[in-house]
């Protein structure tokens, strides 16, 4: 029985879904050649596919004698779990928290300001 969805990737798990979204399917020495530095061996990217694999997070056609694998998670749909597991663990479930953290952390962008305040006058009209 596979393993249940892990609710983040590990940093060496998220540079192999990388290239698979980028790609859309790989082999291994696709997804081995693809990585951008530091480089990491044949074997430790298979592993790291087939922990991909047993998470829920791809899965693996056989084509001859190579295995194509396919991203089964969006690139959204990670993210999100990651934001919501860092909203849940540092934040208490709080998103204005989590925002406020993020604004003071860095200044956004003109464009990310305007789409902020659009935001915010949305949430005080539904007050």
């Amino acid at each position: 029985m596979a393993r249940k969805k892990s609710q983040t990737l590990t940093e060496a798990e998220l540079r192999l879904m990388e290239v698979l979204w980028d790609k859309g399917q790989a082999t291994v020495g696709e997804v081995t050649e693809a990585l951008p530095p530091p480089p990491l061996a044949y074997n430790t990217v298979l592993t790291t596919m087939r922990i991909l694999e047993q998470k829920g997070y791809v899965r693996h056609e056989e084509e001859g004698r190579a295995y194509v694998y396919h991203p089964l998670v969006e690139r959204d749909d990670a993210a999100k779990s990651a934001v919501g597991q860092i909203l849940q663990r540092f934040f208490g479930n709080k998103s204005g928290a989590l925002a406020l953290r993020l604004v003071e952390e860095a200044r956004p962008s003109d464009e990310e300001l305007d789409r902020l305040k659009k935001l915010i006058e949305q949430y005080e009209e539904q007050k």
